[in-house]
């Protein structure tokens, strides 16, 4: 294939990692991100096997895992910290001959950023619109520049201009509830494991990370934009959770406000086609899906592995990025169907309800515990077509 000029729009990990594998093939493509500063959005997040295959395939798993924290495991609990699924993530992992880690945002769009030349990135550019010529496709900026770009790889999130540009149906769509998170330092806090607690009051998360700090996310259910989550501070959230299992209470009694992130989770309405001539959604824009599954960034990962592949052996761009589509539809549609219907369960209130949930969780068949996991994590994201 011949030497095209690429732009990429958005400089979070898809578009990041997006750069890494085109530059591997000779390819230097340049990034428009609107923020004026690069840096992780939010607090933490889990890699998979799978994200760590594939930055296996792209040169990039040694570094990760230099700045991840290993989990061996990651535990489903109830309110009172009794045991409800323990996922075997190590063994169904072994597919893929890799390891899960957590690690922080920052540190990873840190560590990603340094693999590229920083004439590539350009900051405070925010993508509002595109339009196709025969020469290419101009992509305007909200500060009235443009750019003119042969190919265009769109990796500007959930809330992405452009994609909505090209489907206009395709907004996000809440998922019914609030996420806050944080990351704090380990100080006194016993926290060996990660695990996540289902409650009447809500979901709490919480992982370890390298360099003593943990982790955490809570999860509550309203309306979006809801006027009284926006007022919650950490006391808030402490009395929330007063009746949890330790070290809940103990997280949050380190954490102050000032900390804490908070946004409504959302995802899009799984797409029919993530590619349209020279033009190739990829990560949240494309295939946003709530967190339930841990695989928002590992999916991103997976599209430019992906990619990367197809790239090196399509005859020009337009069918390199067909073939993309063509790879990553069925996957990303089961991942976002089935993370929704996870928030759903999981997110319950009902305390009848949630008894007799959690007791089937308990006596459930462990093969049938395991059932999602295997199919994510021993289906091979390389070669998997429509």
């Amino acid at each position: 294939m011949e030497m095209t000029k690429i732009a990429i729009i958005g400089g979070g990990v898809a578009g990041l990692t997006t750069a890494i594998a085109l530059q591997k093939i000779g390819i230097t493509a340049n990034i428009y991100e609107q923020s004026q500063k690069l840096r992780g959005i939010g607090a933490g997040f889990g890699l998979a096997a799978n994200a760590m295959h594939a930055l296996d395939i792209l040169g990039l798993r040694e570094g990760v895992e230099k700045i991840g924290h290993f989990l061996p495991s990651y535990n489903i609990l109830d309110e009172k910290g009794k045991k409800l699924v323990a996922p075997k993530t190590e063994q169904i992992g072994s597919f893929y001959q890799q390891r899960n880690f957590a690690l922080h945002r920052g540190q990873l769009h840190n560590f990603l950023s340094q693999q590229l030349s920083q004439d590539q990135i350009n900051l405070g550019k925010h993508a509002v619109r595109f339009t196709k010529e025969v020469d290419g496709i101009f992509v305007y900026f909200s500060d009235g520049t443009s750019i003119h770009t042969q190919a265009l790889i769109v990796a500007d999130g959930v809330h992405s201009k452009l994609r909505e540009q090209l489907l206009p149906k395709s907004k996000p769509r809440y998922a019914g509830y609030t996420c806050w998170r944080a990351v704090i330092d380990k100080q006194n806090v016993h926290l060996t494991d990660s695990c996540e607690t289902w409650g009447s009051k809500g979901r709490f998360g919480m992982t370890p990370l390298v360099d003593d700090k943990i982790y955490w996310y809570a999860c509550i259910n309203g309306k979006q934009n809801d006027p009284v989550f926006s007022k919650f501070d950490i006391d808030n959230l402490r009395e929330r959770f007063a009746g949890y299992h330790k070290p809940i209470s103990e997280i949050l009694s380190n954490t102050t406000t000032d900390q804490l992130i908070c946004s409504d989770i959302l995802d899009i309405k799984p797409l029919k086609r993530l590619a349209f001539d020279n033009i190739l959604l990829i990560g949240d824009a494309g295939h946003a899906t709530t967190p339930n599954m841990g695989q928002g960034a590992c999916q991103a990962i997976e599209d430019a592995a992906v990619l990367y592949h197809e790239i090196q052996t399509a005859n020009n761009i337009s069918n390199a990025f067909l073939k993309v589509s063509e790879r990553r539809l069925a996957r990303t549609r089961y991942i976002t169907n089935t993370s929704r219907q996870i928030g759903w369960f999981a997110q319950w209130e009902n305390k009848p309800l949630i008894r007799v949930r959690n007791t089937l969780m308990r006596i459930m068949p462990e093969y049938l515990k395991q059932l999602q996991l295997r199919r994510l994590l021993n289906e091979d994201f390389t070669s998997i077509k429509i």
